[in-house]
């Protein structure tokens, strides 16, 4: 899978350390022909194909005359921060993020640390094609040296923040149950909720790579963290995906709220704080909007994908911003997806009234039921499927095609997102509306416009 998200695969077939090696030096053989000439950071999440696939990859780096700074396993929103901090180059983060066990990726940073432009993505996957990287001589080799302090100071850096009241947070001592699927959150979740004051019960906080559970944190996932909290007493259950750029949120019932509310409630303690623009991708929940209206502010969609984002966020000078996914940007720290800082706003949210629990809390927004489907397609049927939706579909939705095809339904509060995965050989269906059997309904529309699409093609 190559995308603007990076190269993904299953390790040994197609990814392999030779495969990996190969970019490792394309890029930085395309960071030094763009006229940059240092240092990269090196990062990955806790994978047991990571040590393996880390060396490949600061060899491929350092043959081609970089200066490489190691981070061993951390997040990936940590390891931009070390790009950010150490005024590098860029960085490679050897992660595949949700993704199952078998599979690796690596994802490219800029200097400044945000992810490869997707210009610059297009530009540099065109490299890796068309010719082979450039070579150091024998004394021209990069140096590797390690960087031991990158987790401590994102947490530092999250304490620092003026969204939040750390003498309030520690004062409530709250009890939080935390699910880090053995991924690398737990080099880091457990600590930053230490220094907040919480109570902490753990599961998944060994960073062995042997992922208990499917790792994406949806609903369907959070099964042992519900229970836990509800043996814990926890007011509050996080969960975090491998490399912690994904935050799922579990309430004190043990429900958990899907991963679209963590970017609404994260968003209300930021806007709350003074207002301003709120960014978001084409398939995230209405109930954002909801909570920006509440403090007068608007929200601006992009396509799907964190750098795309964040691009748009850079544009429209927004104050916070992130992806359905759980996936929360806040700029005054940096333009990265953060599960770390995306939990202390949450603490901070739960602090902002005091008395009322979580649920209490939820059940006061606006309601709407979203559903999430991935279905087997051929990609060159797309444009013939998305012509067959709009024939099928309600008329009178509003049309989004920047990313696939978006309709939506103003007066029924509902839309249908239908786009090819950038992580998965697979085309996502995602629908939201206020009743679950309206959104179910969509997908399963859209389900069956897609099968007869390709059962008339594979006819002609």
């Amino acid at each position: 899978m190559i995308s603007v998200s990076g190269f993904r695969g299953v390790v040994g077939a197609p990814l392999t350390p030779e495969l990996v090696t190969g970019l490792g030096a394309a890029y930085g053989t395309f960071l030094r022909e763009g006229g940059d000439r240092g240092k990269v950071v090196v990062g990955r999440d806790s994978r047991t194909s990571g040590p393996m696939l880390e060396r490949a990859v600061v060899a491929g780096l350092l043959s081609a005359g970089c200066d490489v700074i190691e981070l061993g396993i951390v997040p990936t929103p940590t390891l931009m921060l070390a790009v950010r901090d150490a005024d590098a180059a860029g960085g490679i983060a050897v992660t595949a993020s949700h993704n199952p066990a078998e599979w690796n990726a690596l994802k490219f940073a800029v200097r400044g640390g945000t992810f490869l432009p997707p210009e610059r993505m297009d530009r540099f996957q065109a490299m890796v094609r068309r010719w082979d990287p450039i070579r150091a001589l024998w004394d021209e080799l990069g140096e590797a040296t390690r960087d031991p302090g990158a987790v401590e100071r994102h947490v530092e850096r999250i304490m620092e923040l003026a969204f939040l009241d750390v003498d309030a947070i520690r004062a409530r001592r709250i009890r939080v149950a935390l699910d880090c699927v053995n991924g690398a959150g737990g080099v880091i979740m457990p600590a930053l909720l230490d220094r907040l004051g919480c109570r902490v019960e753990a599961i998944g906080v060994e960073p062995n790579g042997l992922f208990p559970r499917d790792p994406e944190p949806t609903p369907a996932n959070l099964g042992d963290l519900a229970e836990l909290v509800r043996t814990s007493g926890a007011e509050i259950g996080f969960a975090v995906d491998p490399d912690a750029d994904r935050l799922s949120l579990v309430d004190e019932r043990g429900v958990p709220l899907g991963e679209d509310m963590t970017l609404a409630l994260a968003a209300d303690v930021v806007l709350g704080r003074g207002g301003g623009c709120a960014v978001t991708n084409l398939s995230t929940s209405r109930i954002l909007d909801d909570v920006a209206r509440v403090h007068g502010c608007r929200v601006v969609r992009a396509p799907v994908g964190e750098i795309n984002v964040v691009v748009r966020m850079i544009d429209e000078g927004a104050v916070v911003g992130g992806e359905g996914n759980g996936g929360v940007i806040l700029p005054a720290l940096h333009h990265t997806r953060d599960a770390p800082v995306g939990a202390a706003l949450l603490l901070q949210y739960l602090v902002d009234l005091p008395g009322a629990t979580l649920s209490d809390r939820v059940g006061r927004l606006p309601s709407y039921r979203i559903v999430k489907e991935k279905v087997a397609f051929p990609r060159a049927l797309l444009d013939d499927a998305y012509a067959a939706l709009e024939r099928e579909l309600p008329a009178g939705g509003d049309r989004e095609d920047s990313d696939g095809l978006r309709l939506e339904w103003m007066r029924e509060a509902s839309w249908l997102h239908v786009r090819p995965s950038g992580t998965e050989p697979v085309v996502r269906l995602i629908a939201e509306a206020p009743e679950g059997a309206s959104a179910r309904d969509l997908v399963d529309r859209a389900k069956r416009t897609l099968a007869a699409t390709a059962s008339s093609a594979a006819r002609a």
